[in-house]
């Protein structure tokens, strides 16, 4: 962290004093990142294709999103091929994670989609499974970071092309979002009323994303400072 940075992360969830930012990035169950500890892609390694900072190759969701997502909206035999090539990733997902739901004994449906370019897979809990399944995501999203890393090599394995799929378990990713949406809202604030940056505590690219993606909207400046696992985000004032 430079000399500048007056401010931390470290309680769940609130705002302690000037300068000092909680963290409610220390997540359980959800609501918890893995996206989200986790978002855009996702893992607490770089994950392949995401794209860290907003307009690098780094983090995910951001210039190599947008470019994938306009080539597939658009139309033509271009936008075509595209669609096909993420809706045959996303069925190559589902047959792996329901091969590793039975050999596990667990109950799940699979749900694939494309979001943002990407393909996207959910396994969804059928009622009354739902706290069996978030085994497969892990209190702070590890599991489900490996698990996505995992997928993505069964796709490349059998389409012979990377894979930047998205992954989610039981909802786990879509309460982290939400959760890091609220942190950011709070830093957002103490960035406001301090005019001093504050850092997060260290998150994984999809966290990093979410986190990028709300500061963006908010009017203010982020980046990405350090290295993996305790790469993190800081948000600075405007201008």
């Amino acid at each position: 962290m430079s000399e500048q940075d007056t401010s931390t992360v470290d309680g769940p969830g609130t705002v302690d004093g000037p300068g000092t930012v909680d963290d409610a990035v220390a997540a359980g169950e959800p609501g918890t990142a893995g996206e989200l500890s986790t978002v855009d892609d996702a893992g607490t390694a770089e994950e392949p294709g995401a794209a860290e900072e907003p307009g690098t190759a780094e983090e995910p969701g951001t210039a190599a999103d947008a470019a994938a997502a306009e080539g597939e909206s658009g139309g033509g035999a271009a936008g075509s091929r595209t669609s096909r090539r993420l809706e045959e990733e996303g069925e190559v997902a589902a047959d792996y994670l329901e091969e590793l739901l039975d050999i596990a004994d667990l109950d799940g449906d699979i749900d694939i989609d494309v979001e943002n370019g990407r393909a996207a897979v959910s396994v969804v809990a059928e009622e009354g499974s739902e706290r069996q399944l978030r085994r497969l995501a892990g209190p702070e999203g590890d599991v489900l970071e490996a698990l996505q890393e995992l997928t993505r090599l069964a796709v490349q394995t059998r389409t012979g092309e990377r894979s930047r799929l998205m992954l989610d378990v039981a909802g786990f990713r879509a309460s982290r979002r939400r959760q890091l949406e609220q942190l950011t809202e709070r830093a957002v604030r103490e960035v406001d009323r301090t005019g001093e940056p504050v850092p997060l505590d260290p998150m994984t690219p999809f966290e990093r994303k979410v986190v990028h993606d709300a500061v963006a909207s908010a009017g203010l400046r982020s980046e990405s400072d350090g290295v993996e696992p305790h790469r993190r985000v800081v948000i600075r004032p405007r201008g």
